[in-house]
């Protein structure tokens, strides 16, 4: 249906709406000035089109020519709070606030998305939804768009959803990659305050100190989990929050730390879970203090279901050829609240690599650097795969079509990542939490 012609046509469009797109930034779930710029690009295009209620998305369908039913296509628009240090012409004119994981670039190329399948829209066997979301990097924009009808919103719920993530680094610009099964790691949350009896520093037996408390207890969870959890199914437990005191000659009355979680599956997050709050009340016990621990589940793990994982690759493979296409040998350990979406329906999410060719992709800086930079030529790329993804999904749905998504170019051999990296295997850009 599409040519990689018709693609590389828009990619002067799509090159100068990302690049407006990275000049000005916006954080969370309120994106106003993006909003605009998408419904701007989307003007002329027959598509109906809704906004978001509780935050400023984008909800756009499009009616294909035939009867049939819809898929859904994602791209998340928000940024991050880093200040942006890539001496690019088109630099973050926000201080604090850059597009340093690369949604300007899925936004621009879900927008050339449209625009290939409006253009065959009449061949269309079914309908497309385009999801243009706010709020991923940790405010779960996703979920709020699927409570607001999103993936209804082409009046039937949709039968598959795709979306990608670029990558500044680890693999050459173009590679396209993706995993049957866990593709990213669930990310939770959780907060410490340990409360103990303050005092003078040069009299500690008169205190409880909950600075030695808390210590023991980071410590204790990094044991924890290295003898409790299988190493064939692992998780991860970081402490990058750790707060007390004011003096260095007094023991405070309290202390805090905050961390985040890793785990693939759901078996193990519930483990996790309920071995940080246990090992937190015994150190809280052996040290005499008190503990409060707040834990909070935030992204589910991405997960593609295998038919849809082969029919993603397949479809990559048959757009892009054997050496441009691999199969993720194992899941990062980043997240992505996508997993939503996938919780809910069926689909796959997708690897690009954006590293610009003058540049070792072994050691560019990674997403949500300061220093990230993404070639702007795998836009075309981007809207291809996309408008393809759904294109073919809908086609499985004619009569006398057995509906398996793996069916049409599915390959059960797919060739080993690029010497320089596996972009959906090692990095741990991209997350949202």
């Amino acid at each position: 249906m599409f040519q990689h012609a018709d693609a590389t046509a828009l990619a002067d469009e799509l090159t100068e709406l990302r690049r407006r797109l990275h000049r000005d930034p916006e954080l969370g779930l309120d994106l106003p000035r993006t909003q605009g710029r998408v419904l701007e690009a989307l003007e002329g295009l027959p598509l109906e089109i809704t906004t978001g209620r509780g935050l400023t998305s984008v909800t756009a369908v499009l009616r294909g020519g035939r009867p049939g039913p819809a898929v859904l296509l994602r791209a998340d628009m928000d940024a991050l709070p880093v200040t942006e240090d890539t001496g690019l012409p088109y630099a973050s004119e926000n201080p604090g606030v850059m597009h340093a994981c690369g949604h300007d670039l899925h936004t621009a190329g879900l927008v050339g998305a449209a625009r290939l399948l409006a253009a065959h829209r009449e061949e269309l066997a079914g309908d497309v939804v385009f999801m243009f979301q706010p709020g991923e990097e940790g405010d779960g924009g996703a979920r709020i768009m699927i409570e607001e009808g999103v993936l209804d919103a082409a009046g039937s719920r949709v039968v598959a959803a795709y979306g990608l993530h670029v990558f500044s680094t680890q693999v050459p610009k173009g590679i396209v990659a993706t995993r049957p099964g866990t593709l990213l790691a669930a990310s939770d949350t959780f907060d410490v305050t340990v409360t103990g009896r303050g005092g003078h520093g040069s009299m500690p037996h008169l205190t409880r100190d909950p600075v030695v408390a808390a210590c023991d207890m980071v410590t204790a969870l990094q044991t924890r989990i290295a003898r409790e959890i299988d190493v064939h199914d692992p998780a991860v437990i970081t402490v990058g929050v750790f707060h007390a005191g004011t003096a260095r000659n007094v023991v405070p009355g309290t202390a805090e730390f905050s961390a985040t979680v890793r785990t693939y599956s759901d078996a193990v997050r519930d483990q996790v879970q309920a071995l940080v709050e246990r090992t937190l009340r015994g150190v809280a016990a052996a040290h005499d203090v008190d503990v409060r621990v707040d834990y909070s589940r935030q992204y589910p793990a991405t997960v593609n279901p295998p038919a849809e994982a082969a029919f993603a690759l397949g479809t990559a493979l048959d757009l892009f050829g054997p050496t441009r296409v691999f199969e993720a040998p194992r899941p990062v350990s980043g997240s992505e609240d996508f997993s939503f979406v996938l919780q809910q329906v069926p689909g796959a999410f997708l690897a690009v690599g954006a590293c610009p060719p003058d540049r070792d992709p072994a050691t560019a800086p990674v997403n949500h650097s300061p220093q990230a930079v993404y070639d702007d030529g795998v836009l075309p790329d981007q809207a291809l795969l996309l408008a393809t993804l759904a294109a073919r999904r809908l086609a499985l749905h004619r009569p006398g079509t057995a509906a398996d998504p793996a069916a049409p170019g599915a390959t059960a051999l797919l060739p080993a990542p690029p010497a320089t990296g596996t972009a959906a295997a090692t990095t741990t850009a991209g997350e949202g939490a």
